[in-house]
């Protein structure tokens, strides 16, 4: 029985390289996730909620807000370095891409002092400090449901 060895030249490996670089491109959506937020005017923490409120994601993964009930769209308050802040338009599902590690910290505007606030934490919490102290000068505009600040900080990991 014989068998034959493949050598690669030098000449072959940039090639190579460049093929598994070019794989991984048209494999990387295959492991990011879609993750859906409701817009809701009562769910299970009460009236005017994310749900959820909180959402854990890798860099690469997607959100999805989803405005089950109307009068409602998202803006991001905090976000971390090298992300471009959202605002979405009212009643319009609206997707973001977690490009960047860090906290995410977003409201919808006509219900921010009812406590309509959330959190995603993709990857580590790089923007820690940043993060924490505007959802706690936002707190401050919250007149019911203020409490949803320091439950979303506690989840941060």
């Amino acid at each position: 029985m014989t068998t034959h060895t493949v050598h690669f030249s030098y000449l072959h490996r940039p090639l190579l390289r460049g093929l598994l670089a070019l794989c991984s491109l048209f494999a990387a959506p295959a492991w990011s996730a879609e993750h859906v937020v409701r817009m809701l005017n009562a769910g299970t923490d009460g009236s005017m909620v994310f749900e959820p409120a909180f959402v854990h994601a890798q860099v690469g993964d997607t959100l999805r807000f989803e405005p089950t009930s109307t009068g409602h769209f998202v803006r991001s308050l905090a976000v971390p370095d090298g992300a471009k802040p959202w605002l979405s338009e009212e009643d319009q599902p609206f997707v973001v891409t977690l490009a960047h590690q860090g906290l995410y910290f977003y409201n919808c505007p006509p219900h921010l002092m009812m406590g309509m606030v959330g959190l995603i934490q993709v990857g580590e919490a790089v923007n820690h400090a940043a993060a924490t102290a505007v959802m706690k000068s936002t707190q401050g505009r919250i007149y019911s449901h203020g409490a949803r600040v320091d439950s979303l900080l506690a989840l941060v990991k």
